[in-house]
C-alpha cells in the first residue's frame, strides 16, 4: 500500500454490490465496486441513465445500504453501524441536487439557515454564517428573495450555500448542472472549483455530461451496467480512453477523430494514405513530417484538433500523405514512432497521376 493510501480515503467502497428486489425480480444496480476518493480532490462519476450513478451517491450518504460490501467515510463505515452514528457521519456531508430542492416558502437566507437551525446553532451565529455564505456564492443582494424570484443558476448557488452551511468536508453534487443552460453551468462549475480550492472540500460530481468532467474533475470513474469500466486521471481518460463507453462519452466532447462516415468522405476527397495519429506534449509529428517532405512526400491535415486539459495538451490529427509508395510507407512508420498511430488507410492516389 502506498503512503497516500495508508491514510483513510474521503470515501471508500470495498467490494460493494447493491441489488434491488421487487417481488421475485431483482436488479443489480452496482456490482463489486472498489473505489477510493481521496481527500481534497474533485472526483467525477459519469455514466448513462441506469449505469448506477444515483445508487452510488445514495450509498455514500447512507440513504441506501449495500447488499454486500462496505462503504467508509474518512475511514468510518456507514454500513452496519447504529442509525445515530449514520446521522453523525451525514453531518459532514453536503448534498447539491439537480432540481435545487429549495423551500419555496423560505427566502434564500432562510433556506441556507434551515440546516443550522436543525443543528441547534444560536440565532446570532446562524445569521453571521448565512451572510458569510451568501457573500461566498455571490448572492448577498438576494438574501430576502424567494426561490420563485431567482434564476436557475441563483437557485443552485443557494442550494450550494445551504449544503456548505455546517462546513462539511465532503460535498456530493448529483447532476447539479443538468437543469441549467451552458453559461450558468459554467458559473456553477467555477463555484465548485472555488469551494474545493479555497475551502478544501472534497467534491464528488455525479453527471452524464463529459463537459462537466472536463471542466472540474481531477479523476473520473466511468460506470456502465453497474460496474466501473474505467478509472483514471481526467486527462488520461480524454487523451486515451480505453473502454468503449468512455470513448463514446469523450467523442461527445472531442470531435477530433473521423468516424466511419467521415472517414469515407475523406477517402473520397483525398488520395494516398490517410493516417490518424494521437499527439500530446510528449508525442508530436514535426520531425516525422519534416523527414517525409525531404523524401518527397506531400501531406495535408484533413481532420483533427488539439485541446488543453490540466495544463497539458492532447489531440488527434488525420493527415493525407501523397508520394512514392515506399516513401509514404516510411512516413507512416515514422509517424507511428513519433506519436501514437491510431489508424492508417490506403486509398487510390488520384493526385499522383
Amino acid at each position: 500500500m502506498s503512503a497516500e493510501q495508508s491514510e483513510p480515503a474521503a470515501v471508500e467502497f470495498r467490494s460493494v454490490t447493491k441489488v434491488f428486489q421487487t417481488g421475485k425480480q431483482s436488479q443489480t444496480a452496482l456490482d463489486s465496486i472498489d473505489l477510493r476518493i481521496e481527500h481534497g480532490e474533485i472526483f467525477g462519476v459519469i455514466g448513462y441513465s441506469g449505469a448506477g450513478k444515483s445508487t452510488l451517491v445514495r450509498l455514500i450518504n447512507a440513504l441506501e445500504k449495500p447488499t454486500s460490501g462496505t462503504v467508509l467515510i474518512s475511514g468510518s463505515p456507514v454500513t452496519g453501524v447504529p442509525e445515530s452514528r449514520v446521522r453523525q457521519l451525514r453531518r459532514d456531508i453536503g448534498m447539491v441536487f439537480q432540481q435545487f430542492n429549495l423551500f419555496r416558502s423560505r427566502t434564500a437566507a432562510g433556506n441556507i439557515e434551515y440546516p443550522l437551525k436543525v443543528a441547534g446553532w444560536p440565532r446570532a451565529r446562524r445569521k453571521a454564517r448565512v451572510a458569510e455564505l451568501l457573500e461566498f456564492v455571490g448572492l448577498s443582494d438576494k438574501a430576502r428573495s424567494y426561490p420563485d424570484q431567482l434564476s436557475g443558476g441563483q437557485k443552485q448557488r443557494v442550494g450550494i450555500a445551504r449544503a456548505l452551511a455546517t462546513s462539511p468536508a465532503l460535498l456530493l453534487a448529483d447532476e447539479a448542472t443538468s437543469a441549467l443552460d451552458p453559461e450558468t453551468t459554467g458559473e456553477v462549475l467555477r463555484l465548485l472549483k472555488k469551494i474545493n480550492r479555497e475551502l478544501g472540500v472534497t467534491i464528488v460530481v455525479i453527471t452524464h455530461e463529459m463537459d462537466v468532467i472536463r471542466a472540474v474533475a481531477d479523476r473520473v470513474a466511468v460506470l456502465a451496467e453497474g460496474r466501473i469500466v474505467e478509472l483514471a486521471d481526467t486527462f488520461d481518460v480524454f487523451a486515451a480512453p480505453a473502454a468503449a463507453p468512455t470513448r463514446s462519452f469523450v467523442e461527445t466532447v472531442l470531435r477530433n477523430r473521423p468516424d466511419t462516415e467521415e472517414l469515407r468522405r475523406l477517402e473520397q476527397r483525398h488520395g494516398g494514405r490517410l493516417v490518424t495519429v494521437a499527439v500530446d506534449d510528449e508525442h508530436g509529428v514535426g520531425e516525422a513530417l519534416a523527414a517525409a517532405v525531404a523524401a518527397g512526400v506531400r501531406f495535408e491535415i484533413v481532420y483533427g484538433g488539439v485541446s488543453a486539459l490540466q495544463d497539458k495538451t492532447f489531440g488527434s490529427l488525420t493527415l493525407a500523405l501523397h508520394g512514392p509508395p515506399e516513401a509514404v510507407d516510411a512516413a507512416a512508420e515514422r509517424l507511428g514512432d513519433g506519436a501514437v498511430l491510431v489508424s492508417s488507410v490506403e486509398v487510390d492516389d488520384r493526385r499522383s497521376a
